[in-house]
């Protein structure tokens, strides 16, 4: 596989606009199980096809693969971040999640990329676990942040159908937490975050002022990246594209050397409805001077009415042109957006 990702690096060497890179990031599975030699390879090969000078280079890990070598070998190659999986410190929870670490083997993980001198890291964490009130949930929380790491990313617990949670939830195997439970935890990891001194710069990541991930900052700002393997997006500026999940499918069009990437041309009032649903997810906002230069719309016109009935809720934060959510409209980003969509 990593020979084919490298041989789709060669052959899409001019999706991109730039040849500067500012950031790399492994991700979209397990890529620790990877063994360094082969992210090298990778990272050899892409700085074949584009500038090295990258500012950042972030890599997913299961608290369970850390060692002390494959740290020191991944800090050795230029990886400065780790997104680690931790998910939570409860160890029925965990269970729950099919994780095969323990909350001892996340908290030494973190000790080892500390020791290895890792300085950025971010914690993933899963919040909307039903349970009868939200001890839980504080524990989770209040466990993370003692552990002083530069950025959380926390995300609502979602039952996908087609999926083990799934058909348990339709069998009544499971129940999923009401809608309100879920939103009291997301007010809490709000609440508790902010007091530690973090900043919610986007809906679901929260980072320390001089820690946002640059890479994820760049995707919701709209910033061409290319996606390679199986299952990856890409987006050029303007339109967007994937290639398929089917391993083999992909491993039969790469050895006929024909990337299979598919693209998705979008639409001016598509890229203008995917700016609005990007931005007000974000701490920057949406742009209402960029909006009527580059898509020719009036939103402050054309959604007077839906505006002002936000505004007087309390969802809404005005700068001059640009318009952002405040703590509570973040909770309802994706209904605010859907109601701003042309």
């Amino acid at each position: 596989m990593t020979e084919m990702i490298c041989r789709e690096l060669e052959l899409r060497a001019d999706y991109l606009p730039s040849k500067q890179l500012e950031t790399i990031y492994f991700g979209g599975g397990t890529p620790s199980l990877l063994e360094p030699q082969l992210i090298e390879k990778i990272l050899d090969q892409i700085s074949k096809t584009y500038h090295a000078d990258w500012k950042e280079v972030t890599l997913e890990a299961n608290p369970d693969d850390l060692t002390v070598d494959k740290l020191s070998a991944w800090k050795a190659l230029g990886i400065d971040r780790l997104s680690l999986g931790i998910q939570s410190f409860d160890e029925e929870v965990l269970k729950f999640y099919n994780r095969a670490h323990s909350a001892e083997e996340s908290k030494s993980a973190i000790a080892k990329a500390r020791k290895v001198g890792f300085e950025k890291f971010s914690l993933d964490l899963i919040y909307g676990y039903p349970q009868p009130n939200h001890k839980l949930w504080k524990r989770d929380l209040s466990e993370a942040i003692s552990q002083n790491p530069g950025h959380i990313s926390s995300y609502a617990l979602t039952v996908e159908p087609k999926t083990a949670l799934g058909n348990w939830t339709k069998k009544g195997m499971f129940q999923p937490a009401e809608d309100d439970f879920v939103a009291e935890q997301f007010e809490i990891l709000q609440e508790q975050t902010d007091k530690a001194g973090y900043i919610q710069y986007e809906v679901s990541n929260f980072g320390k002022p001089d820690q946002f991930a640059l890479h994820n900052t760049n995707y919701w700002k709209g910033v061409p990246y290319l996606g390679l393997g199986p299952s990856a997006h890409s987006f050029d500026g303007k339109n967007r594209g994937a290639n398929p999940s089917n391993n083999s499918s992909y491993l039969k069009s790469m050895e006929s050397s024909s990337p299979p990437f598919i693209v998705d041309n979008l639409s001016d009032e598509e890229r203008l409805n995917e700016y609005i649903l990007t931005g007000l997810r974000t701490l920057w906002g949406i742009d209402f001077d960029y909006i009527h230069r580059d898509f020719g719309h009036d939103l402050l016109i054309s959604k007077k009415g839906i505006l002002s009935q936000m505004d007087s809720e309390g969802w809404l934060l005005w700068k001059d042109k640009k318009l952002s959510l405040s703590k509570s409209g973040k909770l309802l980003a994706d209904s605010i957006a859907a109601a701003l969509f042309i």
